[in-house]
């Protein structure tokens, strides 16, 4: 299973000169007009205790210069692990275009009233859900996992807004590397870095 690339042009440094977001916000946009589905789709690494790596997919759901946001019940393994750690990496593999971001930084919880301003733009059956499953748990079967949304369903029937669980909320990852990795021909890739230096943003590029 060997795949050749070599759709872009040489990526270089001078395209980082305003910091990762605008290249960032760029390459995502691109990656959705060319057909990746959910471009916002992120990789989230966390560690446990232990030192012991974790990783999944969470959708990214905004970025500023501030970093990246997300949301998640806050005491699911992922919540628990950041909790004890407050670091976390992210990466948007964006294969279809030849592209990926990394991003490393701290990651701490948003302000109830930042959570709760995105808690009110879900989906009303996307709110149930969050009641109705204690995230990361165990469940005995696919009809108990049924039963609890069922009866987060009934309990909610005659609630015109639904309010937030006290176990939910936003995180918001602070870069401090970022990454941008692009395919080359010959695996001769392009990877320039972002780094985080007594505030100021220094632009590397990597061997590949």
């Amino acid at each position: 299973m060997r795949v050749g690339y070599g759709l872009h042009e040489r990526l270089a440094a001078a395209h980082l000169s305003g910091g990762w977001l605008p290249l960032f916000t760029a390459w995502l946009d691109e990656a959705g007009r060319r057909g990746v589905r959910e471009p916002n789709a992120m990789v989230l690494g966390t560690a446990t205790p232990d030192g012991r790596p974790s990783t999944r997919t969470v959708l990214c759901k905004g970025a500023d210069e501030r970093g990246l946001q997300f949301f998640t019940t806050t005491t699911s393994r992922k919540g628990a692990q950041l909790a004890a750690s407050e670091f976390a990496s992210v990466t948007f593999p964006w294969l279809v275009v030849e592209r990926q971001v990394h991003m490393e930084g701290p990651c701490h919880p948003l302000s109830r009233e930042d959570s709760l301003a995105y808690w009110r733009t879900r989906p009303r059956g996307s709110q149930v859900a969050a009641w109705a499953s204690e995230q990361s748990r165990t469940v005995d079967s696919v009809s108990a996992l049924e039963a609890q949304y069922a009866d987060a369903e009934r309990r909610f029937a005659g609630v015109d807004e639904i309010p937030m669980p006290d176990r939910w909320g936003g995180f918001r990852l602070t870069p401090e590397r970022v990454e941008f990795w692009q395919g080359g021909r010959d695996r001769f890739h392009d990877r320039v870095e972002c780094r985080l230096d007594a505030g100021n943003w220094v632009v590397s590029r990597l061997q590949p």
